[in-house]
């Protein structure tokens, strides 16, 4: 059983797909002005978390993902540096691609560009004006929010009493301004436009997604998630628009990620705690660590952001990756009076294994899914270290490992062993077999000065690199 929270109606509700075994899921894209910063990877990371779940549940997803290249602020930018607003997008697409693989986010299967469908923008805002939720005024086109008595209600806020709004044509809203917004802006001059039987103009944003995500999935689909910033007015838009064409409900469920805060302040590039993906693996720190560290406090919660915070998920990370490399490695050796395991070991594994999904199928309950996976490895690495592990075991562990690893994905292949470092371990073996402890720890020393930890096992020596 899956349990999600709904923003809708404010508490979790049990969670049934439109079609058995099938999920449709819309998530707001980035808006490709600039490079997303470490608050935008937050909700696409809890966006792949949930993708993921779904899929290690046994679910097949289908995740529509938008890309906003027509918009105010890419406008301002084209017009500001004459140049096509295809030229200000395509390198911030290109690195948003390239970001979302070096965080191992699962691509969806679709990502529409707004420009790719103008044609369905408008159809939708022929329909909302032949059903009287929109009029024309000055070549643009506005949503009538009077004429749709639920709007507000995903986002609680209330609209006045005698139900009389102003006009807004920008996409950017004060906080909780209640007025009437733009389906289709009137061309300036300067401005890119495209013909419509409006006139020459371009779509407002809130449009954009409306029609988008429609074309993909359907009138009706399961969930629509994005950034809690986004509920209002952009989420209440959509609701307003879809429905006032369609008579049908939206999305049946709406999940909204919390704030990123950064060492407890907003993020601001004035006050220099503002950070793109790009900054932090400036700085030396690992992709499985930042992703860690996104994915670790619960979506809803506020996530307090700090560099001793990531330095803390790549020391966490790295015990994972140890335990997984020796699980790797084992061989259980045959030793006639060989203490045997504790019972129950296989038990154990599963019973962990059964935690890690049972936590997640509780709307991404994330702190019950790490303190599984934590489970896990405290119970079985004293057996592993003291080679008293049996191969049914270690191998049910492994897969155990894996399986919380397709929705983690901190986990990596040990690299091939270099030469240097095998040799330097087989000369301080030989130095130890002939008691020439001093050359030992010479040759310790120098391998811990270029970076390699050694660790000594009943059975072999490990090595692995320092952060």
């Amino acid at each position: 059983m899956i349990r999600l929270y709904n923003t809708a109606i404010r508490q979790k509700e049990t969670f049934e797909p439109l079609l058995p075994g099938r999920i449709s899921m819309y998530t707001c894209g980035p808006t490709v002005y600039n490079f997303p910063h470490i608050g935008n990877w937050r909700t696409f990371l809890f966006e792949d978390l949930l993708r993921r779940t779904f899929e290690l549940l046994g679910y097949k997803v289908t995740q529509v993902m938008n890309l906003t290249d027509v918009e105010d602020k890419i406008i301002r930018a084209s017009m500001e540096q004459s140049v096509s607003i295809e030229e200000i997008t395509a390198p911030f697409i290109e690195a948003f691609f390239k970001d979302l693989d070096i965080l191992r986010v699962e691509r969806a299967e679709h990502y529409p560009r707004a420009t790719g469908h103008i044609p369905q923008m408008i159809a939708l805002i022929e329909t909302l004006l032949a059903k009287g939720y929109a009029y024309k005024l000055d070549g643009s086109v506005y949503y009538a929010i009077d004429k749709f008595p639920r709007y507000g209600r995903l986002s609680r806020i209330k609209a006045s009493e005698d139900r009389s709004y102003s006009r807004l044509v920008e996409d950017e809203y004060e906080k909780e301004q209640i007025t009437d917004f733009a389906l289709w802006k009137a061309a300036k001059e300067g401005e890119p436009a495209w013909p419509s039987p409006f006139g020459r103009g371009r779509p407002g944003w809130h449009i954009e997604c409306s029609a988008m995500s429609m074309a993909y999935l359907g009138t009706t689909f399961d969930i629509h998630t994005g950034g809690i910033d986004n509920m209002f007015p952009h989420h209440e838009n959509e609701i307003a628009q879809s429905e006032g064409a369609t008579g049908e409900t939206f999305a049946r469920i709406w999940l909204h990620s919390n704030h990123l805060m950064v060492d407890g302040q907003r993020m601001a590039k004035s006050i220099g705690n503002f950070y793109t993906l790009g900054d932090l693996l400036a700085q030396g720190f690992s992709p499985p660590a930042i992703r860690f560290l996104l994915l670790s406090t619960h979506y809803r919660n506020t996530l307090n952001f700090t560099l001793e915070g990531l330095r803390q998920a790549e020391r966490s990370v790295e015990r994972l990756q140890d335990f997984y490399h020796r699980l790797q490695e084992y061989t259980p050796p045959v030793i006639v009076g060989m203490e045997p395991a504790k019972e129950g070991i296989l038990e154990g594994i599963r019973s962990h294994d059964l935690e890690f999904k049972h936590a997640l199928a509780d709307d991404l309950n994330i702190s019950g899914a790490l303190s599984a996976t934590y489970g896990l490895m405290h119970e079985v690495n004293p057996l592993l270290l003291d080679g008293r592990l049996v191969a049914d075991e270690a191998e049910a562990a492994l897969a155990a490992l894996r399986d919380f690893d397709r929705v983690l994905v901190i986990l990596e292949e040990k690299e091939q062993s270099e030469d240097w470092i095998l040799e330097g371990i087989e000369d301080r073996r030989a130095a130890r077999e002939k008691k020439d402890f001093a050359s030992a720890d010479r040759i310790r020393r120098e391998l811990e000065e270029k970076g390699i930890l050694l660790e000594d096992g009943p059975q072999s020596t490990r090595w692995r690199r320092k952060i």
